[in-house]
């Protein structure tokens, strides 16, 4: 028989935290039903599962939570919030937690990362913006030797533009040729779109940090700046925790802006649908290749929703074909967290990390899809490594791969995702 808890009393900060965060301040509002526990990755890693850390929490349990890494492993993905029949918002008590942490001491991968994108004034990979603008220059002249490309044009602080768009830092710092997919596809649609100097990285490492001075302030610089540009739509690229993490502190921290903020996936269908996007599925009708598609949580569950949850899987059955898309179970605003948000893959708990992802790796393995498109970094980055942990035969792509791949426009050296069947396809 096991040992029993050692209760410490009722009376703790957490103990308020968590009667707030439970409709009415009536604490028998949790059922204890356990559905949190039942849909969440996480459970059983270090101990520790949703309904035990909150019922802990309401009894008064700060010294055993206070410094539990369990916090740093969740990664507040908002699927046991969305099940729970009585909305109580474990990950904003996670949340909490994690800010009750002394700064020091917190994850150094996460703290490194926001630090950075503070110093650099750009974003969590610490390069200058003259860094970032080299890169892009570069990057720009090569893209116009391209046939149909001549007249590219990936501008920056132009001000008057329709869109302003932010771009992950990782691409111009990495990876640069990934940034070129995203301008052809641009360019196709003929945008009118500007990258920004201010705060130019997508990425906000400092809202996992639970840093809210230094994540408001990220967005604040970034919100400003577009204001005097005179944008009409701030637009994220493909990455779901850099989308919420914008979208979240407009809320969070009251942040006025003029102009509409939206994802990238957004205007991929909206283009497809107005026939600004020439792209079908025909390259793919003898090849009949397999493809699912990653669900981000920051970007579907926790954001937009159905609607972006359709969006984008209209993209891509329009791009690879109806009958060669194979969803994954459960789906939409319901699908598994992959386990490489909430600053995971920087926190260093990589086992932890690998086997929260073990539920999503299981899900790709029951489609038996040759693809798996993750329009999202941090998905990117885990799915693709709980694939080689694992033994999987998947590969993991970016959707504007796709999309150029079908269109006829991918180059040579934009391809590192692909397999042996693409690599050299439509060449």
């Amino acid at each position: 028989m096991g040992e029993p808890a050692k209760i410490r009393g009722s009376s703790g900060k957490l103990s308020e935290m968590a009667k707030a965060m439970v409709p009415d301040g009536n604490l028998n509002a949790c059922l204890t039903c356990g559905t949190c526990s039942s849909g969440c990755p996480a459970t059983g890693l270090m101990d520790m599962d949703p309904r035990k850390f909150i019922r802990m929490a309401v009894l008064g349990m700060d010294e055993e939570l206070e410094r539990h890494d369990w916090v740093w492993v969740c990664t507040m993905c908002k699927r046991c919030y969305d099940v729970c029949p009585m909305s109580i918002n474990i990950p904003q008590l996670i949340y909490e937690v994690r800010a009750r942490w002394p700064r020091e001491e917190r994850p150094k991968g996460i703290r490194a990362s926001c630090d950075m994108h503070v110093q650099s004034n750009g974003g969590a990979m610490g390069v200058p913006f003259e860094d970032f603008q080299f890169t892009v220059e570069d990057l720009v002249e090569e893209c116009r030797e391209q046939e149909g490309f001549e007249n590219l044009e990936a501008p920056i602080d132009k001000e008057g533009a329709m869109f302003a768009l932010n771009q992950n830092s990782r691409e111009p710092v990495t990876e640069p040729e990934e940034l070129m997919p995203l301008w052809k596809i641009l360019h196709k649609a003929g945008a009118d779109w500007t990258y920004y100097s201010q705060m130019w990285g997508g990425e906000n490492y400092c809202m996992f940090l639970a840093d809210d001075e230094s994540w408001e302030m990220i967005v604040r610089k970034q919100v400003d700046h577009l204001h005097k540009l005179g944008i009409k739509y701030f637009v994220n690229t493909e990455c779901g925790h850099s989308f919420y993490a914008i979208y979240g502190a407009i809320r969070r921290f009251n942040i006025e802006c003029n102009f509409e903020f939206i994802s990238i996936i957004q205007l991929y269908a909206k283009w497809i649908r107005e026939g600004k996007l020439q792209v079908n599925s025909d390259w793919n009708k003898e090849l009949g290749i397999k493809f699912t598609v990653q669900d981000p949580c920051n970007i579907i569950r926790k954001s937009l929703r159905e609607e972006m949850a359709e969006d984008l899987r209209f993209v891509v059955k329009t791009v690879v074909g109806e009958e060669n898309f194979v969803d994954m179970t459960p789906n939409g605003v319901l699908n598994y967290c992959c386990g490489g948000g909430g600053g995971s893959l920087q926190a260093g708990y990589n086992d932890e990390r690998r086997e929260y992802g073990k539920i999503k790796f299981n899900q790709i393995q029951q489609t038996n899809a040759d693809y798996v498109i993750t329009p999202c970094h941090n998905c990117h980055a885990q799915v693709e490594d709980i694939g080689h942990h694992f033994n999987g035969k998947y590969h993991t792509v970016h959707l504007w791969t796709i999309i150029c791949l079908a269109m006829g426009i991918l180059g040579e050296n934009e391809r590192i995702y692909l397999g042996e069947d693409l690599a050299d396809f439509g060449l």
